[in-house]
C-alpha cells in the first residue's frame, strides 16, 4: 500500500510517498524544503517565518513527491500528518493542507505524532526492525526513552528534566560563532580539539534515574567563554567544541546502556535529528557492540524532519484503524503520545 506522509512540525516542509506491507518498506520519493537559509539570519527559527514558508510550499512538494513517486492520488491508500508536537502555526499548515486533501479525495487521514515519526524511520533503513524495542530519541526538543511494546505505543521510561540535547548543542555552537545550525557545525568542529581541555559537569543524573539534565552543562560551558572573555584570553573553540560533544555523547550513553540494562530490551533504536551526529552514532556503536546489544538506526538523511518517517508511522496507524477525521487539530504539546 502506498502512504502520503505530510510533515510541517518546525522549519522544514515535507512530503513523501512510501510503500509499506509484509517484507516492503520502500521510499518511493521523500521532498524536504529546507528554511535553514531564511533562518540563519537570525540565529534560530522564527515561527511566524516558517508558518508561511511552508504555506508556500506544501502544495507544490506534495505534488512533487506523487510526480517522483509515479504515483497518483487514486493509488493513495491513506495520508499521514503530523499533528503534534511542534510550532502550532507550522503544524496547522500541515494538518489543514492534509485534512483537505484527503476530505477531498476521499482517502483515510492519520493523525501523527512526530516523536512516533522519529523512531518509525528506522523501519525504513531497518526492514527487520520488530518490537519489542527501547527507543531513544534525541532531537532539538527531546532527549527520552521510549519502551516499544508495538509499533504504535510509545512509553516513556527516562528523559531530560530541561533542556533537550539538540537545543543545548545549537546553542553553544551560536555562542562561539558557529553558523546556523549550531549542532551540525559543533559536530565537525570536535573532532579538531581536546576533549580534556575543558572540565564540564555530565548532564547524566546521578543514580539509577534514567534522566538528563543539559541545563548545567550549558550554564558551565557560557561561564566558562564568560571568564575568558573577562580576562582578555583567547578561546580554543575546538576544544570547546571537543569537550562539551565528549561530555553529551558519554552521558547519553551511560544512560542508554542502563535503560537497556533495566529495561531488558536487546535492542537499541536510536532517532531524531541529533542521531546524525557522529560521535554519538559512534558511541553508542562501540557500547552495543561491546555489550551485546542491537542497535538500529535510521540513515542520516532520515535523521532529520522529513515526510517519509510520517509516511511509515502512519502505515502502522492505519493497520490499527487508528483515523483521524475533519476535526483534527494540531496541537503543539505531546498529547496522544
Amino acid at each position: 500500500m502506498y502512504i502520503l506522509g505530510i510533515e510541517s512540525s518546525c522549519d522544514e516542509t515535507s512530503a513523501s510517498v512510501v510503500e509499506m506491507r509484509d517484507g516492503v518498506r520502500a521510499i518511493r520519493s521523500n521532498i524536504v524544503a529546507s528554511q535553514i537559509e531564511v533562518h540563519r539570519i537570525y540565529g534560530g527559527v522564527v515561527p511566524e517565518i516558517a508558518s508561511r514558508a511552508h504555506i508556500e510550499a506544501i502544495s507544490s512538494i506534495t505534488y512533487q513527491a506523487l510526480e517522483e513517486a509515479g504515483v497518483s492520488l487514486s493509488q493513495i491508500d491513506a495520508i499521514a500528518v503530523t499533528a503534534f508536537p511542534g510550532l502550532i502555526g507550522a503544524l496547522l499548515v500541515g494538518v489543514n493542507f492534509a485534512k483537505s486533501l484527503a476530505y477531498a479525495n476521499k482517502i483515510p487521514l492519520v493523525a501523527i505524532n512526530h516523536i512516533h515519526g522519529h523512531v518509525a524511520a528506522a523501519y525504513l533503513s531497518n526492514p527487520e526492525l520488530k518490537p519489542p524495542y527501547l527507543a531513544l530519541v534525541v532531537s532539538g526538543g527531546h532527549t527520552a526513552f521510549y519502551r516499544v511494546d508495538e509499533e504504535t505505543s510509545l512509553v516513556e521510561i527516562g528523559g531530560t528534566r530541561d533542556d533537550a540535547a539538540g537545543e543545548a548543542f545549537d546553542k553553544i555552537g551560536r555562542v562561539i560563532g558557529l553558523p546556523y545550525p549550531g549542532g551540525a557545525a559543533l559536530d565537525k568542529l570536535a573532532y579538531e580539539g581536546d576533549a580534556k581541555a575543558i572540565t564540564l559537569p555530565s548532564p547524566a543524573l546521578a543514580g539509577d534515574t534514567l534522566d538528563f539534565s543539559f541545563s548545567g552543562i550549558k550554564t558551565a560551558t557560557l561561564n566558562y567563554l564568560n571568564s575568558m572573555a573577562q580576562k582578555g584570553e583567547t578561546v580554543n573553540t575546538a576544544d570547546v567544541a571537543a569537550a562539551y560533544t565528549d561530555k553529551i555523547v558519554k552521558a547519553i550513553v551511560q544512560k542508554a546502556e542502563l535503560a537497556l540494562e533495566q529495561s531488558g530490551m536487546k535492542t537499541l533504536v536510536l532517532a531524531g535529528g541529533v542521531a546524525a551526529n557522529s560521535h554519538l552514532r559512534a558511541a553508542l556503536e562501540t557500547m552495543c557492540k561491546k555489550q551485546g546489544f542491537c542497535l538500529c538506526m535510521p540513515e542520516r538523511s532520515l535523521c532529520g524532519d522529513n515526510a517519509a518517517m510520517i509516511a511509515a508511522a502512519g502505515y502502522y496507524a492505519y493497520k490499527k484503524g487508528i483515523f483521524a477525521d475533519t476535526s483534527l487539530n494540531a496541537s503543539a504539546s505531546d498529547d496522544g503520545l
